[in-house]
């Protein structure tokens, strides 16, 4: 009985999966099947796995990716009840690192390369240095290895998820951005989701991908040559529209985002080394709502929390606050020091506490979110192996 119910459990993902394929236009249903039963068998490699399975669907944990270039790894910490963080186990992701000539601080020059799906209690992490993207399964601090598949592109650094869309930006090779459909813990890459961004092939392209708070639209910064913000209206089916809304802002550098309550995008930019607000149209177009300059140097990540925007200025060692106001008008509250080489930080989903990456010894610095906005420190951990690392997620 047990055994019928398991194959049509089986029967009924695969179906699913196949239905979303055609739907998009693929008629791939080998590859459906294919990815649905190609699970990796888990193993001592896999990571030394934590003692707590009891946590409570991961409320109290942070993932930090350490981009390492011969294994790549995810290290799973849980947050005490005053924010601190204790090491519960490594993950290996199958794949691996990689780094980009020139960068020291930050291997991947993006935000994003971890994404935590809570409500499904998935997380997905890229390979740099393989193309590939991994699907964890998350049990609390324990992490299992679901499956490792390509990312459509080359040198994968930001990918983002709603609902049963998950999408993957690709930095190299002109940059592109490739869409998968989620069944129950695996994903089916789709090949009619897939977007060429037609930038420069010699350098990194692409800061960061992601979904609005709606899930309507797919979000990428674009550097080098491109220097714009592409929104890409998804379909009702998830598939991106076949061009983007390009809004382009020469000499600032897009880099890293994140939105508001009210859905509007705060974006790092590198060049001028300002936080530019910008609403949203429902058709994607953009229109600006002000623009502030941190007075610090490589301005490139982006994180909410508790109705403030924080910002990681690299070269500086500092996290720079922001409140923000009416219409999106952001109001500063200062800059925080961290350790060397300030890269990409995560927000509790409380909003009480948020931890920062920093890539010149590997270190996530701690801190409490107070209630004018400041930063208090309440500590850091070092993270094995994740010197000039890039990707954390927070609980």
């Amino acid at each position: 009985m047990a055994l019928a119910k398991a194959r049509a459990s089986r029967m009924s993902r695969t179906s699913r999966a196949v239905r979303i394929a055609r739907t998009a236009g693929t008629g791939a249903v080998a590859l459906a099947a294919a990815a649905l039963f190609a699970a990796p068998a888990a193993s001592a490699a896999d990571g030394h796995r934590g003692s707590d399975s009891r946590a409570h669907r991961g409320s109290s944990t942070v993932f930090v990716q350490t981009d390492d270039t011969t294994a790549n790894s995810v290290v799973a910490y849980e947050r005490a009840a005053d924010g601190t963080l204790g090491q519960k186990g490594v993950y290996r992701t199958g794949g691996k690192g990689g780094v980009l000539a020139g960068t020291v601080a930050d291997h991947l020059a993006s935000q994003g390369s971890l994404a935590y799906d809570r409500h499904n209690q998935l997380l997905y992490a890229v390979n740099a240095g393989s193309d590939t993207v991994t699907v964890f399964a998350v049990h609390g601090t324990q992490l299992r290895r679901v499956q490792e598949l390509s990312s459509g592109g080359q040198f994968p650094v930001s990918v983002t998820f709603h609902g049963d869309r998950v999408y993957v930006a690709n930095a190299l090779g002109g940059g592109s951005i490739q869409g998968f459909a989620r069944t129950g813990e695996r994903l089916v890459k789709v090949p009619s989701w897939h977007r060429e961004l037609g930038l420069a092939t010699t350098a990194s392209a692409v800061g960061q991908i992601s979904f609005t708070p709606d899930g309507s639209k797919l979000v990428v910064t674009t550097k080098a040559a491109g220097q714009s913000i592409d929104v890409f209206p998804v379909s009702r089916h998830g598939g991106p529209s076949a061009r983007p809304v390009v809004t382009s802002l020469p000499g600032a550098v897009p880099f890293g985002f994140d939105f508001d309550s009210a859905g509007r995008i705060h974006v790092t930019e590198a060049g001028t080394n300002s936080v530019g607000t910008f609403a949203v149209a429902r058709d994607g177009a953009l229109t600006a709502k002000g623009t502030v300059a941190t007075g610090q140097t490589a301005t490139c990540w982006a994180v909410t929390a508790a109705g403030n925007v924080y910002v990681s200025n690299a070269v500086s060692g500092t996290v720079s606050g922001y409140r923000v106001g009416a219409q999106g008008k952001l109001t500063a509250l200062g800059n925080t020091a961290t350790d060397a080489g300030t890269v990409d930080a995560a927000a509790s989903s409380d909003g009480r506490y948020l931890y920062v990456q920093t890539g010149i010894k590997g270190i996530v610095d701690e801190f409490r979110v107070d209630k004018n906005g400041s930063l208090t420190e309440i500590g850091s951990v070092v993270v094995p192996g994740a010197v000039g690392g890039e990707g954390i997620v927070a609980g």
